[in-house]
């Protein structure tokens, strides 16, 4: 019986992507690397250069970007993972990960709308675009397990993939 772990989404099959891996023996991390080259502008030359033509900076233009990992990730019903940047990502490219941390959740496994489909979404505070090339290390997993309040009575079922939990579209 399988408890955890990682398979390629059905879209990547063929991109001869590799499964996450611990770098040494007692890292808590597991490393996730591009499943594309994907481009990361620099947030502040694009905000530069609206305001320099006078123009309206709307929100859309400045928003993170996600990089595809073709990776999804089983576990416990008990468990999620977390996804964590690499401190070289701030350090010397500064790209930092816009939700600060990420969540997958158990039930985010195999959902109707992306099959799970894990991706990392960074925002570039440097001055330069960043390239992100194909099979680049970009982020860190690490398998937690979670406790629940006395008295949880939630119900409601995924419906959505990423950024979804179903729990917005009932409000």
């Amino acid at each position: 019986m399988k408890k955890r772990g990682f398979e390629i989404v059905t879209q990547y099959q063929k991109a001869n992507i590799h499964l996450p891996t611990r770098a040494t023996k007692k890292a808590a991390g597991y490393d996730f690397e591009a499943a594309e080259d994907v481009v990361i502008p620099a947030f502040w030359k694009t905000l530069v250069a609206k305001l320099s033509r006078n123009e309206n900076v709307e929100p859309k233009v400045l928003k993170p970007v996600l990089v595809p990992t073709g990776i999804k990730a089983y576990m416990a019903e008990d468990e999620y993972l977390q996804l964590a940047n690499r401190s070289s990502n701030s350090l010397k490219r500064f790209l930092t990960l816009s939700n600060g941390v990420g969540i997958i959740d158990s039930d985010y496994y195999n959902n109707p709308a992306n099959e799970g489909h894990i991706m990392f979404q960074f925002t570039n505070f440097g001055l330069t675009d960043v390239v992100i090339k194909k099979g680049e290390r970009i982020g860190q997993g690490i398998f937690l397990p979670f406790l629940k309040a006395d008295g949880d009575h939630a119900i409601t079922e995924r419906t959505g993939g990423f950024g979804s939990s179903g729990v917005d579209e009932k409000r």
